[in-house]
């Protein structure tokens, strides 16, 4: 684990906070189930790269998904 793994671990997980906080008022799924997920998987992801791949990509499913 190393710096750069910690601080996007830590906004990834902020904006997950943001997201499934938003979801849940607004009673909408898809941004709750991807904040949820975003607060989750900075803990199975080692690798800094794909890392940040993975959370750029939930991150933007909640502006092009809407139900």
């Amino acid at each position: 684990m190393n710096e750069s793994w910690l601080l996007w671990g830590l906004l990834f997980g902020s904006i997950g906070l943001g997201f499934f906080v938003y979801g849940r008022k607004q009673k909408a799924a898809v941004p709750m189930v991807c904040g949820l997920a975003l607060m989750i998987f900075p803990y199975f992801i080692s690798n800094t790269i794909v890392l940040v791949a993975i959370g750029a990509m939930l991150t933007a499913v909640p502006y092009f998904v809407r139900f």
